[in-house]
């Protein structure tokens, strides 16, 4: 890949994974707009773990006590409201693993494809609408039940259709549960490090059989700008969501899977 591409994707990447309008949709669709070939999932992978080291830095006292806390309920069983929430984020991280094992290959070659996109895109954005005008917007993440945990786990599951949108369904479901827009935003955030981490090793380990035929340089680029754009766009939404709504966003999914329809 040039280095224009590999900016561009990174920068879509960065700035549309944690925004509610799909990070996937987006680098599906780039390569069709564009006439570039496709990137491949692989490259998109890298560019999720730049986003990974994103929330890694920006969450970073968060995810150390949360981290600290599970260890002393593993070690010294002691439980606590942030070991909980802990032992929540991996029991929800289940349900997109088992899912991403099975059906990873069918979605790689099935569902990248515009069509597929439009109709998850619009879909999905009228129902992160509807989380957002009538959800109660009244609890904290901490008080989330492990059922709730889980269901939130599914939501992440379906994102792995292309134009779903991870942030965006995990917060929909959260919304739904009563979230504060903030508290489903923060959740879905944390949520994401376990399942990126996951699928970065796998692909990471896949890529390592064969290392002469990865573009390294590419990759190593685009996370780096991919973790850059994502910081700043985490620090955007969360920021955004103590004082707006995510209509916005939601106008924007409608769009373009509006517009989507049209092309395609």
């Amino acid at each position: 890949m040039g280095i224009v591409q590999v900016i561009t994707l990174a920068i879509v990447q960065g700035l549309t994974e944690f925004l509610p309008i799909s990070s996937s949709a987006h680098l599906v669709l780039v390569p069709h707009l564009t006439k570039w070939a496709d990137q491949g999932l692989e490259f998109d992978v890298a560019l999720h773990v730049g986003s990974l080291i994103a929330v890694l830095i920006y969450f970073r006292k968060d995810l150390l006590l949360i981290s600290k806390a599970w260890f002393d309920s593993v070690i010294k069983r002691k439980h606590s409201q942030e070991s909980r929430l802990a032992w929540g984020i991996l029991l929800g991280t289940i349900p997109a693993g088992l899912v991403g094992l099975a059906f990873s290959d069918f979605i790689e070659h099935n569902l990248r494809i515009p069509l597929v996109v439009a109709g998850t895109t619009l879909f999905y954005g009228a129902l992160l609408g509807a989380a957002d005008i009538f959800g109660k917007r009244e609890r904290g993440e901490f008080s989330l039940t492990w059922k709730e945990m889980v269901l939130i786990g599914c939501g992440q599951a379906l994102a792995l259709i292309p134009g779903t949108s991870r942030s965006g369904i995990t917060m929909t479901v959260g919304l739904f549960l009563g979230l504060t827009r903030t508290a489903a935003a923060r959740f879905s955030f944390l949520l994401s490090v376990p399942i990126i981490a996951l699928a970065g090793a796998h692909d990471g380990l896949k890529m390592l059989k064969n290392p002469a035929n990865v573009d390294w340089g590419s990759m190593g680029l685009g996370m780096v700008v991919s973790a850059i754009t994502a910081y700043f766009c985490i620090a955007f939404l969360i920021k955004w969501l103590s004082h707006a709504s995510l209509m916005p966003f939601v106008i924007y999914r409608l769009a373009l899977g509006v517009f989507l329809l049209f092309m395609w």
